[in-house]
């Protein structure tokens, strides 16, 4: 299973583990806690799947489902940036590090709720347009996997906060 993947020490998204069983230094790795309930790999591939779906569909509400891809992309090109800032070291010269992770990650929670609620305005909308059975499944799921992207990003701002 992709869960069991991610958590893994060998996963698609996890660093190996120090011998011992510790973690690195007394921290936590940045955007990768294996502690947290929510690690980095569910809230990437689900917010890929936003992007793949509504790129799927022709788009008859650009205004709407514009919003919903631009904030699909611009949270996954920031998480990269994120990411390899940690991995360039710059983490070691803030005080703040968990406080912009978690902050990031709260306002992307709220940018993706935005983002959920007008795809599920697009996907209401498309129900009876033209071809309607295959665009209606396809924003039909583009909508349940920005919400389910909304309920991670929001567990990892919190699980964050109260470590």
């Amino acid at each position: 299973m992709l869960w069991e993947r991610c958590r893994g020490s060998a996963g698609c998204c996890s660093w190996p583990r120090r011998e011992g069983g510790g973690n690195w230094g007394g921290k936590e790795l940045f955007l990768m806690p294996h502690s947290s309930a929510a690690p980095v790999c569910p809230r990437q591939v689900c917010g890929t799947w936003v992007w793949i779906l509504v790129a799927a569909t022709s788009v008859s509400l650009p205004l709407l489902q514009g919003w919903v891809m631009y904030v699909s992309l611009t949270s996954c090109l920031i998480s990269l940036l994120l990411l390899l800032s940690y991995l360039l070291g710059f983490h070691r010269n803030s005080e703040n590090w968990k406080v912009l992770d978690s902050l990031y990650h709260g306002t992307t929670a709220i940018l993706y709720m935005s983002a959920a609620v007008l795809q599920a305005n697009a996907t209401i909308n498309s129900e009876f347009g033209a071809n309607a059975p295959l665009n209606y499944q396809l924003n039909s799921a583009a909508s349940f996997f920005a919400f389910l992207t909304t309920f991670l990003y929001i567990l990892h701002a919190f699980s964050i906060y109260y470590q």
